[in-house]
């Protein structure tokens, strides 16, 4: 692996194989529907990441290694957004959140109430939003 293969990963792997955040993959649309009746007894945390994007992984990586949410009090979710845009932007249109890359959503009674993008990604701001 090369020097910027070494920073920003490689794009063949999945991102969050070494990950301390115990990731649920967001792959069907219908998982939505469940994601709303969970987020009424714990809310729910949606990372939206393209893994192509270096920015996006470094968001990413750096949301990982500052999360400190445990199990009990938030559920995280993870959404490959190469492989499942339609998920995204049906994020879009039923929680009132443009999409943006990379993203993190956070849901509570069936309602987006923080979302961030980019640098303004923070682990810390989202457990204070839960």
């Amino acid at each position: 692996m090369g020097l910027f293969g070494g920073i920003f990963g490689n794009s063949d792997n999945k991102d969050t194989n070494t990950s301390a955040v115990k990731w649920n993959d967001l792959t069907e649309i219908k998982q939505l529907d469940d994601i709303v009746v969970e987020s009424v007894e714990t809310p729910v945390i949606i990372f939206k990441h393209s893994t192509r994007c270096g920015i996006s992984r470094m968001a990413l990586k750096g949301f990982e290694g500052n999360y400190s949410i445990g199990e009990e009090h938030a559920k995280p979710y993870y959404l490959d957004l190469l492989n499942h845009r339609d998920i995204s932007n049906e994020i879009a249109n039923r929680f009132g959140v443009m999409h943006q890359s990379p993203q993190v959503i956070v849901i509570k009674n069936g309602v987006a109430v923080y979302n961030e993008s980019h640098g303004d990604i923070d682990a810390n701001e989202v457990k204070g939003s839960i």
